[in-house]
């Protein structure tokens, strides 16, 4: 079975960083911990997008990710104070899909510098197709600085604003 993220980033995934390429190599159950920084965007509009995709509240302190790799993709939950956020991971016609809450996004990832871009191309929510243009803001980075796997994850949405920034490491040793 080939890793989920090395098929997608083909003979790129080679040139990641370590730490990164460790993370999404290991196939079974897999826990990390770590540090993040949570912060929410704030409004009704912002408040209900997060809540239809499960996004942790604001805070900070440690992080846990526990990570099932398969042959049909991956399972993530990432416990962030009292919060669980899961989301299932795939692949579909090159790119990484993430199901979160009601929301299906289509990221196209990019290896540069070590580290992993992931950039929305795609987005359904309840199924039905949204525009991709509304979700230029979603974002997200992995990398290896200071000897420790890193993640930035960024949403912003037009009339919402920002929904959601976390950030932070992960112990992948």
């Amino acid at each position: 079975m080939t890793a989920l993220f090395a098929r997608l980033l083909g003979g790129a995934f080679d040139a990641l960083a370590p730490r990164v390429r460790a993370l999404h190599l290991r196939d079974g159950v897999k826990r990390y911990r770590g540090e993040v920084e949570v912060e929410r965007g704030r409004g009704w509009l912002a408040a209900l997008c997060t809540r239809a995709t499960r996004l942790p509240p604001a805070g900070r302190g440690p992080i846990e990710v526990e990570i099932v790799a398969d042959a049909t993709g991956e399972r993530w939950t990432r416990h962030i104070g009292g919060h669980a956020m899961r989301s299932r991971l795939w692949g579909e016609d090159g790119l990484l899909c993430e199901r979160l809450g009601l929301v299906t996004f289509g990221f196209a990832l990019s290896a540069r510098d070590g580290a992993i871009d992931w950039r929305v191309v795609r987005v359904r929510a309840l199924g039905l197709p949204l525009s991709a243009h509304w979700f230029g803001a979603v974002a997200a980075r992995e990398f290896d600085k200071d000897g420790r796997y890193r993640f930035d994850v960024q949403a912003a949405l037009p009339l919402a604003g920002m929904l959601v920034r976390y950030r932070g490491w992960l112990d992948v040793d």
